[in-house]
């Protein structure tokens, strides 16, 4: 057993400050510091924030890895790079590729998601695949590859039901409504919208037919406008639907994380979106085959199309802190709970409710991470 003293607990709606976390493969619950049990083993978070792991339902790649690179070894190396963000939670997604390409990256992120339960793992868990495309409008690829656009195949999809956990798909398109329609009838995916040119009438054709989400809220799909709301107007109004956001303050002017915020609360969900340059220094790195150029917190194409980005979840949360006047837990829950929530994992974890996984980021007050716990062994200790 073992026992977080001198932190800040944060909860789903509260922060705990008198409190010890107990824990050892599951969330055990929490006493006063002043109570431990005997042969606890103490872990001092030093006045820091604890909180539990965040969960990213949307990142391409890590450390010089790609989830469409088809190596296994790239899947760890991202998860062991992400666990030092706080991460403990994440869905390898992939892009408008050849179907050949995706069946081997969810072939290889099934292993993942097997090897993710052993002790020898040392990252972050893989708990599933987000596929962001290739059912997508060729209009609005952005950074995706348009040779290998598709019409929305959902007996392809069904055959790894067990993987995906989200995909991305466009509504508008010709034969879309019938696979979105087929996948919320007959699977628990999320069905996301996506990379479409959707006015408001065929974004609320989507959600009817089962579009419950929406992939990275304003980039790559039509914008609020007062004559017609867009995708982005559907997606706000409809308490149905979540949002992804990122927010690092270039996809997404930060005056707006006000506005998301108010409108979505529980449905807001922070992601990264983040490529295989993340966690490298700037410079050519490559996304869906195609070269991106990074300079500080941007990534573009050649011809300057933004192509995901460099984020890291945990400054995702203090960039949303920092720009709106929601309650830090809050926040939190937009990269942990709300996550959680949507892909189907909350009973286990997004949260220190006692009786789920013990997931734990230990932060401090800038939110740099300290230490990242998965199921109660320490995966991520930062060196002084």
């Amino acid at each position: 057993m073992k026992a977080i003293i001198n932190g800040r607990i944060v909860m789903p709606y509260l922060i705990i400050d008198d409190q010890a976390l107990l824990f050892d493969r599951k969330i055990l619950g929490m006493v006063p510091a002043d109570a431990l049990p005997e042969e606890v083993e103490v872990i001092d978070a030093k006045g820091a924030y604890v909180t539990p792991g965040l969960v990213d339902m949307h990142i391409h790649g890590y450390m010089g890895e790609d989830a469409s690179d088809g190596k296994y070894e790239g899947l760890v190396t991202m998860a062991n790079g992400v666990a030092k963000n706080g991460v403990t939670a994440f869905l390898p997604t992939t892009m408008t590729v050849s179907y050949d390409d995706l069946r081997k990256a969810y072939e290889l992120i099934r292993r993942g998601m097997r090897e993710s339960l052993t002790d020898a793992w040392q990252g972050a868990a893989i708990v599933g695949c987000n596929s962001e495309g290739p059912f997508i409008n060729a209009s609005k690829k952005g950074a995706q590859a348009g040779e290998h656009v598709k019409v929305g195949d959902a007996k392809f999809l069904k055959e790894y039901q067990d993987v995906i956990k989200v995909f991305t798909i466009a509504p508008e398109v010709e034969g879309n409504l019938d696979c979105i329609r087929e996948i919320a009838r007959d699977t628990d995916m999320l069905i996301s919208m996506g990379h479409t040119a959707a006015n408001f009438e065929q974004a609320k054709a989507g959600i009817e037919a089962g579009v419950r989400h929406v992939t990275h809220l304003f980039n790559a799909q039509t914008g609020l406008l007062h004559r017609d709301p867009g995708v982005v107007g559907a997606a706000l109004v409809d308490e149905r639907v979540s949002c992804e956001l990122i927010a690092d303050t270039f996809h997404v002017n930060k005056a707006l994380f006000q506005l998301v915020a108010d409108m979505k609360q529980e449905n807001m969900v922070l992601i990264t979106d983040c490529t295989r340059a993340g966690g490298m220094p700037d410079g050519e790195y490559t996304l869906g085959g195609q070269p991106i150029f990074v300079k500080g917190i941007e990534c573009r194409l050649a011809d300057g199309t933004i192509a995901g980005s460099v984020l890291k979840l945990n400054e995702a949360v203090r960039n949303v802190v920092q720009n709106t006047n929601w309650p830090l837990e809050d926040v939190i829950n937009m990269a942990s709970l709300n996550p959680a929530t949507r892909i189907g994992i909350a009973d286990r974890k997004g949260s220190l409710d006692a009786g789920k996984d013990a997931d734990i980021a230990i932060m401090d007050e800038d939110f740099n991470v300290q230490m990242t716990i998965l199921g109660g062994r320490v995966i991520y200790r930062r060196e002084a």
